[in-house]
């Protein structure tokens, strides 16, 4: 494999930048790192230990449904199953690994060292950890929630949802939340203040545009569903009826907070996606991706217009009809920017010699099953074909494609092209396409036959059906379908293991990419860069091949944790971040925020005690060692 030269491959060069910027080692220590891939690293593999973990659930449900009145599961721990696998899937997996790709790729992509606030990135990884865990904790003690991943009211109040289930379910959706803040404000503001020289708005890459779209999304998205979890908890714990009709309180309310989060939600996963479809297809063509401003202003427009999608899942709840009507056409209006970019990407491939590797493979399947997706999106966003098929196999159906298609496929395309970059070691070609096989075979096997269900009228969140009702055979085809899916997955699973260790070496640029994380050693460096990159492009490694012809900026201090800040809209340099080095206290803080949460299901009294432990870690967080700013000029 050839491996590219790059500028910062010298031991006796970098040795000052490596000291300062290094870990430091050891068990204990590892609670103290705060280096942005690290920290990015943990949140693509804890993800996928809990898409793992989901997809386990998934199975053990589909072996429920493999015949009529099965009685391998209880109605309770099939609900209970239920609701962690959609949990997980949406709050635990899908937002968390898009944003560790984030964390990981985004410093590396504007030519930066480090996240803007490092510490707030690795205490947001801890409380995503610390959350995780406790729900799965809940659930081999008998105590995970059962109202469903969506927590409807009345059944998640506690008249209908008695015990700690829906407890651990409000308290741990709210603590995840914070997670998904802490990551979007520091991706903003790394995006906006921290891109190399050069690199203006007009020459960022569109993975980047799509973690930017991404993070402002969760700014608006994510206090909706926090506030409606609140709300719930409060209902629980001391009767305040929220969400009670007979009470004053109103039911539907909690439809609105959560699906005025729910449905961005799905487009907060698709967004980032669509920034590594564009990515791979340039790399795979060795051109530029076809038309990069629409592609831009389509990810914005689907930003935008996904906010106005909401009642989409409530056509069915009585509300007027005229209303309705302009959420039936922002349902059609949403394919719209998607059908843009999807030309843009025929557009690139048309005419151009494909390199057919395992990223580029998935890509071509998300083209089809997130076609099919959003196919059946516009279907179901129509008020009389949604009223007949509502809570029905075939919106579970839709949901799978459009999550699979729009969300897994593109993460896997992602998977396979940047594990390189983060091991230094390719995966198997061969694993990889078998892989991709299976997956996209068993996809369309286990999710397809689903609308048929849905016509013939089969209702979702059921446990168990009648004999007579004709849909065994469907079910038995379904569930051993399932099961090659899962295999499609378990392999790569088993190429990334054995790759890790056993793989050829990648070289520093293996896909011959045109981003600048491919100008870093891979793995990179802690600092990532030694020299920080001009950019004079959109594609800098194609169109400075010449690595004598390179541009970079000198004078950072390698004693100290130095970043270069830069205008907004420009990219000119304008000053010099002093970056605090590793810390206990983002753990320690996540700890005491954690247990204020967790206690308050059991006394709320501990919540207040969690509170004030939480103001002495925060102290201990701020405590002023040395100055954050410099005014040096570069």
């Amino acid at each position: 494999m050839h491996k590219s030269p790059t500028y910062d491959q010298t031991p006796e060069a970098t040795a000052p930048l490596s000291q300062t910027w290094q870990s430091p080692p050891g068990f204990v220590s590892w609670f103290t790192h705060v280096n942005q891939r690290q920290i990015g690293y943990r949140f693509v593999v804890t993800s996928l230990i809990f898409f793992a973990l989901a997809g386990v659930l998934a199975l053990i449900m589909r072996l429920q449904l493999i015949a009529p009145e099965n009685t391998l599961l209880g109605a309770d721990f099939y609900n209970q199953l239920f609701t962690m696998h959609g949990t997980t899937m949406m709050f635990f997996f899908a937002v968390p690994a898009m944003e560790g790709l984030g964390i990981y790729l985004v410093p590396l992509m504007i030519g930066t060292r480090d996240m803007s606030f490092p510490r707030l990135n690795a205490f947001g990884y801890y409380v995503y950890l610390i959350a995780g865990v406790s729900l799965f904790v809940a659930l081999f003690l008998g105590m995970a929630p059962a109202a469903g991943w969506f927590s409807y009211v009345p059944l998640a109040n506690i008249a209908f949802s008695p015990g700690k289930g829906m407890d651990f379910w409000t308290s741990m959706i709210t603590f995840i939340e914070i997670s998904a803040l802490a990551a979007a404000v520091e991706l903003i503001v790394t995006i906006l203040k921290q891109r190399a020289p050069g690199m203006t708005l007009n020459r960022m890459p569109l993975f980047v545009w799509s973690i930017l779209v991404m993070s402002f999304m969760i700014l608006f998205a994510m206090p909706t569903v926090m506030a409606g979890s609140v709300l719930l908890a409060l209902d629980r714990a001391f009767d305040m009826q929220f969400f009670v009709a007979s009470g004053g309180g109103d039911p539907l309310l909690w439809q609105h907070l959560f699906w005025f989060f729910g449905h961005p939600e799905v487009y907060i996963i698709m967004v980032p996606a669509l920034g590594i479809i564009s990515t791979v297809i340039a790399t795979f063509t060795r051109k530029p991706v076809f038309g990069y401003t629409a592609l831009v202003l389509a990810l914005v427009a689907t930003g935008f217009v996904s906010f106005g999608l909401w009642v989409h899942h409530m056509f069915t709840t009585g509300l007027p009809h005229l209303g309705l009507s302009f959420f039936t056409a922002a349902g059609a209006m949403i394919a719209i920017p998607s059908g843009v970019q999807v030309f843009c990407w025929i557009a690139s491939l048309w005419g151009t010699r494909i390199r057919f590797a395992t990223p580029m493979l998935f890509v071509l399947g998300f083209f089809a099953i997130f076609i099919i997706g959003g196919l059946t999106g516009v279907m179901v966003a129509s008020i009389p074909f949604d009223t007949q098929v509502h809570d029905s196999y075939f919106v579970v159906a839709h949901l799978h494609y459009v999550l699979i298609g729009g969300a897994v496929f593109p993460f896997f395309a992602g998977l396979y092209y940047w594990y390189p970059k983060m091991t230094g070691r390719l995966m198997s070609e061969r694993l990889g396409k078998w892989s991709f096989a299976l997956i996209f075979i068993g996809t369309n096997l286990t999710f397809f036959p689903m609308h048929q269900l849905g016509l013939e009228g089969m209702p979702r969140r059921i446990y168990t059906y009648l004999e007579g009702m004709g849909w065994g055979d469907l079910n038995f085809a379904i569930t051993l379908a399932a099961f090659v899916l899962a295999a499609g997955f378990l392999l790569t699973l088993i190429n990334a293991v054995i790759s890790r260790t056993r793989g050829a070496e990648a070289g520093d640029n293996p896909w011959q990419a045109d981003t600048l994380e491919w100008a870093a050693t891979s793995p990179p460096q802690n600092y990532n860069f030694r020299h920080l990159p001009v950019v004079n492009s959109r594609h800098p490694l194609w169109d400075e091949a010449d690595l004598t012809r390179r541009q970079y900026v000198k004078g950072l201090r390698a004693d100290r944790r130095e970043l270069l800040v830069t205008t907004l809209l420009e990219a000119q340099p304008q000053s010099v971040l002093i970056m605090p080095g590793p810390s206990i206290w983002p753990f320690l803080l996540a700890l005491v925020v954690g247990f204020g949460f967790l206690g308050f299901m059991f006394q709320p009294l501990l919540f207040v005690v969690g509170f004030a432990l939480s103001f002495f870690a925060i102290t201990g967080w701020l405590w002023p060692r040395k100055p954050w700013i410099s005014t040096k000029e570069n």
